[in-house]
């Protein structure tokens, strides 16, 4: 059952959080700026009209924001919440709370909830937001990887991990094993940490040998000793074992962690980071106002410029246009149209060309290079860059959010700036006032 926000209809004996607060902040501003009903009912229909109430959608879309805004946690966020009295109005309280609003696992359940079509319709608001300044006719596009919150892979891990595995099935379901290799697995794995050492190659080599051995006789064994109806409730496990213990160096699509299976490897060329485990992403932005007007996830590693069609087509969803051109980077090679959107690329003039062409092509590729910190902006300050949540649909909710919350930081940006240049126009007429009083007075004295 769907939760009522809170009315401003009570009154109390002290003040309320819109008369404390100081209605010039930034933060405030957007709380007031937001459409809240309209979020309310597009969302209404994710609830029953029966049962227990639930939590206001408000309070819950506001803490989506602010952890993405804020780069916090699900915990940290709802603990922070209770010391901040802007958070507690952003989200639609009137009076100052004590308690925790909701437990850190209701914004799981929430994110579910929401799907893929609930968490672009928060996306579009955040568009919406900066009215004609997202609607230009040209953007820039590019990929990056949003990394995956798990270790390094390499097959010493994955087959431990096998072991421990097949060692917790065997013990959940009372089955006795020949052995559990325990102890030996421990051994073997520190065994393997020479491998960059003279004397420790060989040793190192064995032990990595020994693993998979074992890992592949737990695994076996299970397969045996399970009953029909077990084995039906441990198949996908099982076969992701077996998966890891047949794949080789060279082999495609495989298996970099058993809790992310759908992870994969791409190198994007950096001289630091060599391979990245996890998914690719494409942001779209304005070419002028650097408004993100698309942020897509991509379950399979596929060649940028065939990432367009999507691209685009959620941007025309969003926006209500589609845009008519697009700036790329020479990673798209191959794509000059999709749809009626013309895509340029970097690369020689013609010789024909005037200088007119030459500098308005100057022009657009350095402003195609501006994505390139704002990437970094979103996965530093707006948790792009190491993905937390589990499976592809939270791939897809991070980058979602991530993108909001980079066009919410920008609006609030903006209106600080029109506060200091406020405060700025105040000073300095204030100061030629008192010029030109001071002038008036020296002019009567010498008359």
């Amino acid at each position: 059952m769907i939760g009522q926000s809170p009315t401003n209809s009570q009154t109390t004996l002290f003040q309320s959080l819109e008369e404390l607060l100081n209605p010039e902040d930034s933060l405030y501003k957007l709380s007031n700026k937001l459409p809240w009903k309209e979020l309310e009912e597009e969302f209404a229909s994710l609830y029953s009209t029966l049962g227990r109430p639930s939590k206001p959608v408000r309070l819950m879309v506001s803490l989506l924001l602010l952890k993405q805004l804020f780069n916090l946690g699900d915990e940290t966020v709802v603990s922070s919440w209770v010391h901040n009295p802007y958070w507690q109005y952003f989200s639609g309280f009137t009076s100052f709370q004590w308690k925790f609003p909701i437990e850190p696992t209701d914004l799981v359940h929430f994110r579910k909830r929401l799907g893929k079509e609930g968490l672009e319709k928060i996306f579009k608001m955040s568009i919406d937001l900066h009215g004609k300044s997202s609607l230009e006719k040209e953007v820039v596009i590019d990929t990056t990887v949003q990394e995956k919150n798990i270790t390094y892979p390499t097959d010493v891990k994955l087959h431990k991990k096998i072991i421990d595995m097949c060692v917790k099935i065997a013990i959940s379901e009372d089955i006795a094993l020949r052995q559990s290799y325990t102890r030996i697995s421990k051994q073997l794995v520190i065994d393997q940490k020479g491998t960059r050492t003279q004397n420790g190659k060989g040793k190192a080599k064995k032990s990595a040998k020994k693993l998979k051995t074992i890992s592949g006789r737990l695994t076996r064994e299970l397969r045996r000793k399970l009953s029909d109806e077990l084995f039906q409730k441990y198949e996908p496990e099982i076969k992701l074992f077996e998966k890891v213990l047949a794949q080789e160096k060279g082999d495609k699509n495989k298996i970099y962690s058993l809790h992310e299976p759908e992870v994969y490897c791409m190198s994007k060329g950096k001289a630091h980071k060599r391979f990245e485990f996890g998914s690719k992403v494409s942001i779209t932005l304005t070419k002028n106002s650097g408004i993100a007007v698309g942020a897509y996830n991509f379950e399979e590693n596929i060649y940028d410029g065939h990432t367009l069609p999507a691209v685009l087509e959620q941007t025309k969803r969003l926006t209500g246009r589609e845009p008519k051109v697009a700036i790329v980077d020479r990673g798209y090679k191959g794509i000059s149209k999709v749809g009626s959107t013309e895509i340029i690329k970097p690369k020689n003039p013609k010789k024909s060309a005037t200088q007119y062409e030459k500098t308005k092509a100057r022009k657009r590729f350095r402003r195609r290079a501006a994505i390139e910190p704002i990437i970094g902006h979103l996965k530093q300050d707006f948790r792009l860059s190491r993905n937390y949540l589990k499976g592809t649909y939270g791939d897809m909710a991070n980058v979602l959010l991530a993108a909001t919350a980079y066009n919410l930081k920008k609006w609030l940006n903006m209106e600080t700036k029109k506060i200091f240049f406020f405060i700025l126009s105040k000073i300095s007429n204030l100061f030629v006032s008192i010029v030109i009083k001071k002038r008036e007075s020296e002019i009567i004295l010498n008359f």
